[in-house]
């Protein structure tokens, strides 16, 4: 597929063409570029340039994917004789809601109970914390092999508590599941002989989502999360490159931890900082896709936010830390090198968007008496290389996962791509903190459990603070929402599909964030009343 635009870029009728314009310094014969237009359109197809770049990176994976998909082991190829020691961790902050769903799938997951030890690694500074011990207690006193770790304070955050936490477990091998996640029964069955062959250090399973039909939300974030978990997980573990863990929903030989130098928490995204030290050292990764574990997904717009603000700013912090070390590497070929750049970087694309919209405008009014010509040589081969990689990379995700309801994705790709529209200014400001080696705490995604999606009430109403960020959100709506008139008075129909889908991302972003925080603060002082109430009773 990258191959047609490759190819009418660079026929041999189309290249004497554009370099007789530049030559020239002529466009479709009617205007000559001066240095303001080298100003504007020469920023403007960079930084388009870089963004196709990393479009055309998506077409590589589907290949790799395709070359690959076969080679993901239905079984270990050699098993334990006898059953090692394991410890599940479950890290937890401020999760009331879904303690009692987590622990519930935890005690049901199938291990002899003398090899087990489940730490349950509570840094919570709200009601989490006393009813979560008791829980603990109760579940202990009933024979259950619980640990229960309460620190008082979160240096670290959750790479703190897993370190913490790993001094004091049993366990060879550690298996850590996020508050939200609901491992099955058959877990540990299905993974544990993977670690037979002593240079495996991490097996990573793959993500699903009990809530994924609860809004156009939660089913658009799937989509996006299904694309990495089906297509580059397994592309990149197929063609022997590195891929991450993903912090949760797999289990991480104890002494490839040491090895890598433990849990460092100068990072958002802990997991990647740790997978990529561990590959480095030699360490091999398994990845299981047919190993499902379900998790619940953002119900709201600021929560998704947050979530994907986290993920931007923490791997972006992984790339400036470790990249220079991994391109320098004497070990290491260009395709792992190359590989590391894309999986670490692709978060840069944002900022880039945010540049690319600041001239949208200038460029048009320029180009629009340059000629079309320009759009037709330069434009449409980089537009397909960046926007119908999406499309290609989505679809085919979805249609292996669900080769019987994967068109049902055809009518979500513009939602997603107005979802990532609406991603770029909160992610720009992770980006460019991280690139300013701005630190900041570790923020927490809201979790409510499956009964949120029932629309019943929540036990711990979440009160939001998003700042001035929806507002700057709606503002871009408009300024693209003149920019679509501009197009609509000088008849350039071309743009519009476009300009509104940034006009419906920034739209959607801002005012749903600004609506679910005022419900949430309504929910947040009924309850105040209602403790209130209680109290005086």
């Amino acid at each position: 597929m990258l191959s047609a635009p490759l190819a009418f870029l660079t026929a041999p009728s189309n290249v004497d063409r554009l370099a007789r314009a530049l030559a020239d310094n002529t466009f479709a014969g009617i205007h000559r570029l001066d240095w303001f237009d080298y100003l504007l359109l020469g920023p403007y197809f960079v930084f388009l340039g870089i963004l196709a770049i990393y479009g055309a990176h998506r077409y590589l994976v589907i290949k790799r994917y395709l070359q690959h998909r076969r080679r993901v082991p239905a079984a270990p190829p050699a098993r334990f004789e006898q059953l090692p020691r394991v410890t599940i961790q479950l890290p937890l902050f401020n999760e009331r809601n879904v303690v009692d769903q987590l622990m519930e799938a935890v005690l049901k997951v199938r291990y002899p109970r003398e090899l087990l030890e489940i730490q349950v690694l509570d840094d919570s500074t709200d009601d989490t914390h006393p009813y979560t011990e008791a829980l603990a207690a109760r579940l202990k006193a009933q024979g259950y092999p619980i640990e229960y770790i309460h620190r008082t304070n979160r240096h670290g955050y959750k790479a703190g508590a897993l370190q913490e936490g790993m001094k004091q477990a049993k366990g060879e091998f550690l298996a850590v599941f996020d508050a939200d996640f609901m491992p099955p029964e058959d877990f540990l069955e299905n993974t544990i002989h993977f670690f037979a062959d002593p240079k495996v250090g991490v097996v990573q399973t793959r993500w699903t989502y009990v809530n994924r039909d609860h809004s156009l939300l939660t089913e658009v974030q799937a989509l996006m999360l299904d694309g990495h978990f089906a297509l580059e997980h397994t592309a990149r573990w197929g063609a022997g490159l590195f891929f991450n863990f993903n912090g949760t929903a797999g289990i991480l030989r104890r002494e490839m931890i040491e090895d890598a130098g433990g849990w460092q928490h100068d990072t958002l995204t802990e997991d990647s900082d740790l997978s990529y030290r561990a590959q480095m050292r030699g360490w091999q990764f398994v990845y299981l896709p047919w190993v499902e574990c379900p998790s619940e997904l953002p119900v709201d717009t600021y929560g998704f936010q947050v979530q994907q603000q986290r993920w931007a700013k923490g791997l972006t912090q992984v790339a400036m830390k470790l990249l220079p070390s991994i391109l320098r590497s004497k070990d290491l070929g260009w395709r792992e090198k190359a590989e590391a750049w894309f999986h670490l970087t692709p978060n840069l694309s944002y900022p880039l968007m945010v540049c690319v919209s600041a001239l949208i405008l200038p460029v048009m009014m320029c180009r629009f008496y340059i000629g079309w010509q320009q759009m037709l040589f330069v434009d449409v081969p980089l537009i397909v290389c960046s926007f119908w990689s999406i499309v290609a990379f989505y679809l085919t995700a979805e249609r292996e996962l669900y080769p019987r309801s994967w068109k049902r994705a055809i009518l979500l790709l513009p939602f997603l791509m107005a979802m990532g529209v609406a991603l770029t200014i909160s992610n720009t400001k992770a980006v460019l903190e991280a690139l300013r080696r701005k630190q900041s705490s570790f923020v927490r995604t809201p979790k409510y459990a499956p009964k949120a999606a029932a629309g019943q009430t929540l036990d711990v109403v979440y009160r939001r603070k998003s700042g001035w960020l929806p507002f700057a959100e709606i503002a871009m709506g408009f300024i693209f929402l003149g920019i679509v008139a501009y197009c609509i008075d000088v008849m350039n129909i071309f743009a519009l599909p476009f300009l509104l889908i940034f006009v419906s991302g920034y739209f959607w972003a801002g005012f749903s964030t600004l609506w679910q925080e005022y419900q949430a603060k309504i929910r947040f002082e009924r309850a105040a009343r209602k403790v209130e109430v209680e109290a005086v009773s």
